[in-house]
């Protein structure tokens, strides 16, 4: 495992913020990248799911996806100025700017990206568990992947200050590819 600078460690410290689309290992690589480094584990949409006290299937049926949005735009701006932690959004953050302009405000923005084929066979094997991933267009599955993917990749590389390949890699090579990565984006946004 990569030696981790001091500085990684620690409340004072900036977030780590995970972004990307559906099933690229957000949630798996941020409770792990936390557990190494010592620092609380947030998976927004686990939070916004409790608060809401329904699935996000169910406040996308009753509300609309602009419901939700706006429910995840408040979540982010909670987590505004909280220091030290680990966060995984929702896919769909980047699309309000606000969002990005919150979790850049104290956090390292880390862009998981997955090949389409590699996010369509992960939405796939976890469909039996996660059912509560409502359909973003209407559409199946793998042009729904390649139309959501195409429309916010721009969006994803603008918010990103480092980005990582999940693609047939494993989750402790992720991690160790993330932890590499973070050592010098840390000496930059500390001044070291």
């Amino acid at each position: 495992m990569t030696s981790l600078p001091e500085q990684l460690h620690g409340w004072r410290q900036p977030n780590l913020v995970l972004i990307g689309y559906r099933a690229t290992g957000k949630t798996a690589v941020g409770a792990r990248l936390a557990e190494i480094l010592g620092r609380p584990f947030v998976d927004l949409d686990q939070v916004l799911v409790q608060e809401a006290g329904r699935p996000i299937a169910d406040i996308v049926a009753q509300g609309g996806w602009r419901e939700f949005r706006q429910l995840e735009k408040e979540l982010v701006a909670r987590f505004r100025h909280a220091q030290g932690q680990v966060l995984a959004t929702g896919g769909g953050a980047v699309l309000d700017p606000d969002n990005v302009a919150a979790l850049r405000e104290n956090g390292i923005i880390i862009w998981l990206t997955a090949d389409p084929d590699t996010i369509q066979a992960r939405l796939v094997q976890d469909q039996p568990q996660d059912a509560n991933r409502p359909s973003l267009t209407g559409s199946d599955t793998i042009r729904e992947v390649a139309e959501v993917l195409e429309a916010r990749q721009p969006l994803y590389q603008a918010a990103a200050q480092i980005i990582v390949d999940t693609t047939h890699r494993d989750l402790a090579q992720v991690v160790e590819e993330v932890l590499a990565a973070l050592a010098p984006e840390e000496g930059r946004t500390l001044g070291g």
